[in-house]
């Protein structure tokens, strides 16, 4: 196939252009088909095509158009950087931001490979979102936590356990010096182990070993569900007495994550990130993690599941894992894991652990 030039696209590069501090910023990684576009022709396709571009063209753009489309302002390599005006965007949504960005873009007939590698939200986009409720200050205060990394862990397996037997194991491990426990993400209100039932139980039971060890004891329950349902659960769990509320950010959708925080609940969120390796497994094709933790920032969860070092990382656990343990201690972050990981690291905190700390 014989390339057919798109000197549309071209007009959407002004590389030596300096962003406003208004502009929202994203970092792609792009690969072409060079039978199909140049390389510079793709790079302005993306810019089009996430703004106010298409692939032919047309007689009905305005003049008054001109400052909305978004701008390729530099090209190192594979890797560009494109500046958006805010007023591209509906104030407060992040399913409007993604729409564009991180839409059809990714369908682009001339690109081999897209990969949106990074994302930064300006003032003019930041202010129509609540953010963390919390964040780790706040959590380590309502924790009681000055010191140490807070411990949680999960109850496997995952799925099949009844209600007694899963709490049973819960107690358990609040008794044996974990501050959180997690609800997995694909457990929510199955038969065999009921929602409300397992809220109303395990707040009760995680209330009684708080007291016995004068230690602060937090269940993560799994609210996702059907938008109202996830709402009347969420309420339910603040009502008796729940400190914190998960959801699978990604199935759930971002829409109705943005309900949940809308919410304004006393409960601090956990998100999970079901389903995050069909964007970000692919080194070169897709979203990276890192813009879907700062869209959990800008909306509000106050953390954020990220993996493992053991399950993500097989091949190089034993470097993974001391680093991992590094910054839990310098950023007094949580440790979650299951047993083979949290064996390990429990072991490299005590090693890493300053006298006194």
């Amino acid at each position: 196939m014989s390339h057919k030039p798109q000197p549309q696209y071209l007009s959407y590069i002004h590389e030596g252009y300096r962003p406003k501090p208004s502009e929202l910023i994203c970092t792609f990684r792009v690969e072409n088909h060079p039978s199909e576009l140049t390389f510079r022709e793709a790079c302005g396709g993306v810019a089009a095509e996430s703004s106010t571009g298409t692939w032919t063209k047309l007689t009905t753009v305005k003049p008054y158009m001109d400052r909305l489309g978004a701008k390729v302002y530099r090209i190192r390599g594979n890797t560009i950087q494109i500046a958006y005006p805010p007023e591209l965007f509906e104030a407060g949504s992040v399913p409007n931001i993604l729409s564009s960005i991180a839409g059809n873009v990714f369908g682009l007939g001339g690109l081999k490979n897209l990969r949106l590698e990074d994302i930064y939200f300006p003032k003019s986009i930041t202010k129509g979102f609540k953010g963390p409720k919390y964040g780790i200050a706040g959590i380590r205060k309502f924790m009681r936590l000055k010191k140490r990394p807070p411990v949680g862990t999960v109850i496997k397996p995952k799925l099949g356990l009844k209600t007694k037997d899963h709490l049973k194991f819960c107690e358990e491990a609040w008794q044996g010096g974990c501050d959180f426990l997690k609800d997995d993400e694909n457990l929510s209100g199955q038969k065999f182990n009921p929602f409300y039932e397992r809220a109303l139980k395990g707040l009760d039971i995680a209330d009684r070993v708080a007291s016995e060890t004068g230690e602060k004891k937090v269940f993560f329950l799994n609210v996702t569900a059907e938008t109202n349902e996830m709402v009347k659960r969420a309420e339910f769990v603040e009502k008796h007495g729940g400190k914190y509320v998960m959801i699978d950010i990604l199935t759930a959708g971002w829409a109705s994550f943005q309900t949940l925080r809308d919410l304004n609940l006393k409960c601090a969120i956990h998100c999970h990130r079901a389903q995050h390796a069909a964007f970000d497994r692919n080194p070169k094709h897709g979203i990276a993690m890192l813009v879907l933790a700062r869209l959990v920032r800008l909306i509000g969860g106050d953390q954020l599941h990220v993996g493992t070092a053991v399950a993500s990382c097989r091949l190089q656990a034993a470097a993974c894992i001391p680093a991992m343990c590094r910054n839990c201690l310098k950023f007094s972050a949580m440790i979650l894991s299951s047993r083979p990981a949290a064996e390990s690291m429990a072991i490299q905190m005590e090693r890493l652990r300053a006298p006194g700390r």
